[in-house]
């Protein structure tokens, strides 16, 4: 349950998430592993000082930037920052392709396959240590709700199984030309209460799930979840030290009114951030940072960030 009555107070149902940004050690072989893993193409690639900054994705359609920042130490598991980033397949068939493709290459970990109710998702570690969900909603009339919660469940799913029933060769043949989205990033945080204040009160996502132990999930316009926060590796974590890994969580606002009505709330419950117009970026109590931009960003304006 949220404390929100006013729609000035919560985002727009039409809210949608952006291209993940993560800070990796090695460009190459992360590029190399993300395009052939899961279907991705180089969409832009810029230099910034000493970083290399590249964006892939599917189309048009960014999906992940990094940033080639070496220097860093690696991912540590137990810190606040990236649990999954999740990407969201139009069907079964896209979906498998992609797993397919995934289970053959010899750098992915994989980290097991779930039957959610709400969705059919599989898990992968890339090899920096990042988290990847791939998966696809079941038909949302099928979603069971209870009040302002949706029912979700962690049920086995046999991946065999399901890439028996649903792989076929035009899929993993069309690869980076099938359509795939950010549906949602899972986040580690150090309290779930504290993630609560700033994810749901203060940005405007709703709860969703709040009956798991040690995680929320929260979304808008009645999707099941577009952030989740976890404290199932990171509880009592505290502000992110500098580390390879998440740099960016990105969120898709349709129209300057939701912009507007963000940097309201944000001022009111006295919370730095900066804005250029077209986007407000501000930190997570942990020192994530989240950009929230209006919709059509081109890679020029990620780019940017």
């Amino acid at each position: 349950m949220t404390n929100q009555t006013t729609t000035d107070q919560i985002l727009s149902a039409d809210t949608t998430m952006g291209a993940v940004t993560l800070r990796v050690g090695d460009l190459e072989e992360m590029s190399s592993y993300y395009t052939q893993a899961f279907a991705m193409e180089a969409l832009e690639e810029a230099t910034r000082g000493r970083e290399v900054h590249r964006v892939l994705g599917r189309g048009t359609t960014p999906l992940v930037r990094l940033i080639h920042t070496p220097d860093l130490p690696g991912v540590d598991p137990r810190q606040a920052g990236l649990f999954h980033t999740a990407f969201l397949f139009d069907t079964p068939e896209s979906l498998s392709a992609t797993v397919y493709r995934a289970a053959q290459d010899p750098r992915s970990r994989f980290a097991g396959s779930s039957d959610h109710l709400v969705s059919e998702a599989f898990y992968f570690t890339d090899p920096e240590g990042n988290g990847v969900e791939l998966y696809t909603d079941r038909p949302r009339e099928t979603w069971r709700r209870s009040g302002n919660q949706i029912a979700m469940d962690t049920i086995y799913l046999d991946p065999n199984a399901y890439l028996q029933k649903h792989l076929t060769e035009e899929t993993v043949a069309a690869g980076p030309s099938l359509a795939g989205t950010v549906g949602h990033v899972h986040l580690q945080v150090g309290d779930v209460a504290t993630a609560k204040a700033f994810y749901v009160d203060s940005l405007g996502f709703e709860t969703t799930q709040a009956d798991y132990p040690g995680a929320l999930f929260a979304s808008a316009g009645g999707y099941h979840h577009h952030i989740a926060m976890n404290t199932w590796n990171s509880r009592g974590a505290g502000p992110r030290a500098a580390s390879l890994g998440l740099g960016d969580v990105s969120i898709t606002l349709p129209t300057r009114e939701d912009l507007d009505a963000l940097t309201v709330r944000l001022r009111d419950k006295k919370i730095d951030f900066d804005a250029d117009g077209r986007s407000v970026s501000v930190k997570d109590p942990w020192g994530t940072n989240v950009t929230l931009a209006l919709p059509d960003v081109t890679t020029d304006e990620l780019m940017a960030r």
